[in-house]
């Protein structure tokens, strides 16, 4: 056999020890990918078929689904007060909740609003907490989000109604999987999808708007504010002393600000 021909079956006999040695692990780590994602499903459904904590889940849900039946098309915030006046029709405890919070290590300031419920259960000594969002869906949304992160949002329900446990775990799963579905992507994880971020949404200090109405078809003849105190507060950025030498001040703000809270 001549050298030409021995150096390519030496070349030949490399390449197929090197592709044997390399196939298993790349195999295995897209196995472990593939299982970590079903896990994540699982879990959401999991999380999402739970009835409840509490028996009421499913009567508020019940009663949300029947007015909000065919009328998605308006906007959230007069969609929300016209819920509410029907929910208190028909017995219901059920008020507008806004929140707000300051700017946070790694976590802007922002507000939202949501409706909340108030009910008594059998199983529990206190009032019951439930929380309803008619566009609960897209405040998960990513806009670049892997096929198995599309998923999960897409299992999720448009109009969430659940307890704070519920929804907890919710948000610590789907945090979890946008961190993951941006670093597959070459992205950073942006300060408005951190947990952080996302509790302060349903569970920081919020300000509770009782609506009265009077009347068959229910017109709103009064507004009353009441201030509620949250029972999670996100972490406050303490302010640091100003650093005189040759640091700077902008620097050390937006190093702070890149800490992720997921």
């Amino acid at each position: 056999m001549g050298s030409l021909e021995e150096d390519e079956l030496v070349r030949m006999v490399q390449d197929f020890i090197e592709s044997e040695s390399t196939s298993p692990i790349s195999s295995t780590s897209s196995n472990c990918h593939a299982l970590n994602h079903q896990t994540q499903y699982f879990i959401l459904q999991d999380i999402l078929r739970s009835e409840g904590d509490t028996a009421e889940e499913g009567k508020v849900l019940k009663c949300v689904f029947k007015h909000m039946r065919g009328r998605q098309s308006a906007q959230k915030t007069s969609l929300s007060r016209w819920l509410v006046m029907r929910m208190k029709m028909d017995g219901l405890n059920a008020s507008i909740c806004h929140t707000s919070w300051s700017t946070s290590l790694g976590c802007p300031a922002g507000e939202y609003e949501f409706i909340e419920v108030i009910t008594e259960s059998e199983s529990y000594a206190n009032p019951v907490r439930l929380i309803v969002d008619i566009d609960f869906r897209s405040q998960f949304e990513l806009a670049r989000p892997t096929q198995h992160y599309k998923e999960l949002t897409d299992s999720l329900p448009v109009i969430f109604v659940g307890t704070e446990n519920k929804l907890c775990k919710i948000i610590s799963l789907l945090c979890s999987a946008a961190k993951q579905s941006l670093k597959e992507k070459g992205l950073h994880v942006p300060p408005w999808r951190t947990t952080t971020y996302m509790q302060s949404k349903w569970l920081s200090v919020c300000r509770k708007e009782h609506e009265h109405y009077v009347g068959a078809k229910g017109d709103v003849i009064g507004v009353e504010h009441d201030d509620l105190i949250g029972n999670w507060v996100p972490p406050l950025l303490k302010p640091k002393k100003r650093d005189l030498g040759g640091g700077s001040g902008l620097s050390s703000q937006l190093s702070n600000m890149s800490v992720n809270c997921c």
